[in-house]
């Protein structure tokens, strides 16, 4: 195999395992819809990427070519349909990671939510603390500008997605489980079996393998042969915090209780504790993911003081409570969430940081399949701000829904001063806004939104 050709290589997933291929020395190309911040950074890496379907793109040896693909592409797609009928190697992006994975130490952390910044956290306490992993992550990494990090260490740190039961390529050493919230439900039906699944991917960890699973996520366990932790950032736990003093800003200071474990290379440790712990960045989210990766990283055979000194230098990830200004006038975050919860969670952040200051929220929904399965929830977590922009559904990979549409969870939002909006329309009517703290929700294009709104800010702040 010479030519490693990808279909929709701008996906964060996708670009990881392009870049993968093409530092391993392959001639690597492919596909996406529109040009974005990753596509110019593969570009820069010599990454021949086109954003028209041509099939004249696709290497013309059949035999010499693996082709990798995101089930976000429709299957009439016209790349898609001539690699199929001309027998090219054809296979989903989890496959390829699953492949990679495979000859290493895998630590994978999955969950409906948390599961790229415990992963991304968990990749920086194996590179900070000297060890070294390669790492396929949701996500940019603030520390290293990258969503892949390579190493000589045969370690292995990989965000398993649920979507399209992708986590199930993946048969780890260690596991991390944050949550299993209902998602995906066009891809699952229904919430129990979206469960089933992750009961399968955690029957796929080693024998000799540990799952580390936040203390009370549902998740059955009669079929995991690995040693099961429990973790928790406001319950005792295996792993938990202990005398939690919220600092100035948000920060948190802790003590990093630990249970009696065996590392994936076989040492036995003793019980203890991590005296003095902060995480480098706000938000009590990121204690509790900082906990799970601090348990993994633990398991994975990083030293407890090592462990202490890469949570406190970590910066964080892009677009996950990614605080872009912080000043007495005036704080803007952004956020990926997309998830009722998810967005729950960020508003308590954010009020646990800003206390009693007024909140003003942008939300834009993803997917119209999501928007008609939690539109409810996704008004009860938005009544938590203090004044709402919604956004028209992003609709990524789905056709419209008939009577589906950001109206069904504005109506049910009780916050009194609410407004809904096209993206296009967002700026201009935060400009006459008075703004104290503002949050942006989404996981769709409303990243687009987040440089004119900071420059935006900053003209005020002067």
């Amino acid at each position: 195999m010479k030519n490693v050709y990808f279909i929709g290589i701008g996906g964060i997933g996708m670009s990881a395992i392009a870049r993968y291929y093409n530092h391993a020395g392959y001639n690597v190309s492919g596909y996406d819809r529109t040009p974005s911040k990753l596509t110019a950074k593969l570009e820069e890496e010599g990454i021949s990427i086109h954003y028209t379907s041509d099939i004249s793109y696709v290497p013309s040896d059949v035999e010499e070519t693996l082709v990798i693909y995101t089930p976000a592409i429709p299957a009439d797609m016209e790349e898609l349909v001539y690699v199929k009928e001309k027998g090219y190697r054809l296979i989903k992006r989890s496959r390829a990671l699953g492949e990679i994975a495979s000859g290493q130490k895998c630590l994978g952390v999955a969950g409906t939510h948390g599961k790229t910044s415990t992963s991304t956290m968990l990749a920086h306490l194996f590179t900070h603390s000297g060890t070294g992993c390669s790492a396929f992550l949701g996500g940019i990494s603030k520390n290293y500008h990258s969503n892949l990090l390579l190493s000589r260490n045969p370690v292995l740190v990989a965000e398993a997605d649920e979507f399209d039961r992708s986590f199930l390529q993946l048969f780890p050493d260690v596991a991390v489980i944050t949550s299993t919230d209902a998602d995906h439900l066009d891809i699952y039906g229904n919430a129990s079996t979206m469960r089933e699944a992750f009961a399968e991917f955690a029957s796929q960890i080693k024998e000799n393998g540990a799952l580390i699973l936040k203390k009370g996520v549902e998740v059955a366990l009669d079929n995991v042969k690995a040693k099961v932790y429990s973790y928790s950032y406001s319950e005792t736990a295996d792993f938990c915090p202990a005398n939690l003093q919220l600092q100035e800003g948000g920060y948190f200071t802790f003590n990093l209780v630990y249970p009696a474990y065996r590392t994936i290379y076989g040492k036995e440790v003793a019980a203890g504790t991590i005296e003095g712990c902060t995480v480098g960045i706000p938000g009590w989210v990121n204690v509790e993911n900082g906990i799970a990766a601090a348990a993994a990283a633990l398991i994975g055979g990083i030293e407890p003081e090592k462990v202490k000194d890469a949570l406190a230098a970590f910066q964080g990830v892009e677009r996950r409570f990614d605080i872009h200004l912080n000043t007495p006038q005036i704080a803007y975050i952004d956020d990926y969430a997309h998830h009722p919860n998810e967005i729950s969670s960020a508003i308590s952040s954010i009020r646990n940081i800003f206390p009693g200051r007024k909140l003003t929220a942008v939300f834009q929904p993803h997917l119209y399949t999501r928007t008609r399965d939690f539109a409810k929830e996704f008004a009860q977590s938005l009544s938590l701000v203090d004044e709402l922009v919604l956004l028209d559904i992003y609709p990524a990979r789905e056709l419209p829904i008939e009577g589906v549409t950001s109206q069904i969870i504005f109506d049910d939002v009780t916050v009194g001063k609410k407004v809904l909006l096209k993206k296009d329309e967002a700026l201009g009517y935060l400009e006459g806004c008075s703004i104290d703290i503002l949050a942006t929700f989404g996981a769709g294009d409303i990243d687009r939104l987040i440089v004119p709104i900071k420059e935006m800010l900053e003209k005020r702040i002067g």
